[in-house]
């Protein structure tokens, strides 16, 4: 199975670094680019034509709300929100969906969550998984990773 192509939105860069330190093992996923903000990410699209979107709402310029607004008409990947300002329910989670967001999962410690990995890591690459049909192994962990699901 070819490596799925991973691009992360979010204006923090630490929290950009989080999500990279999380994933960059994977032997599923490349993480092929990141940008700091909706309109940066648009303009990235045609060129990086990434198979999943991890976005932040709260950012400058553009927000991840305006992104969706948009991002459909640019490309077919998969958008998975990853926030603090917007718990699974809440009106801009619902939002998020109806733009077209595939899934809005919490970022555990606001804006930049330092423990991502500690808290979420599991649920984070579970919702990746199941949005890009990775299969578990019969074992019943993500296939190579060896995360028990």
């Amino acid at each position: 199975m070819a490596r799925k192509k991973i691009m992360i939105v979010d204006d923090a860069p630490m929290m950009r670094l989080i999500i990279h330190n999380l994933l960059r093992n994977d032997p599923h996923l490349c993480l092929i680019a990141s940008a700091s903000n909706g309109q940066e990410a648009l303009d990235k699209l045609p060129e990086v034509e990434p198979d999943l979107i991890l976005l932040d709402l709260d950012m400058p310029v553009m927000d991840g709300l305006e992104f969706l607004r948009h991002a459909r008409l640019k490309s077919r990947a998969r958008v998975v929100v990853l926030t603090s300002i917007a718990p699974k329910g809440s009106p801009k989670a619902l939002e998020a969906q109806a733009l077209g967001a595939d899934a809005v999962l919490s970022k555990p410690s606001g804006p930049v969550s330092y423990d991502l990995a500690d808290k979420a890591g599991s649920e984070i690459r579970q919702t990746i998984y199941r949005l890009l049909g990775i299969p578990a192994n019969p074992e019943g962990t993500m296939s190579g990773t060896g995360i028990r699901l």
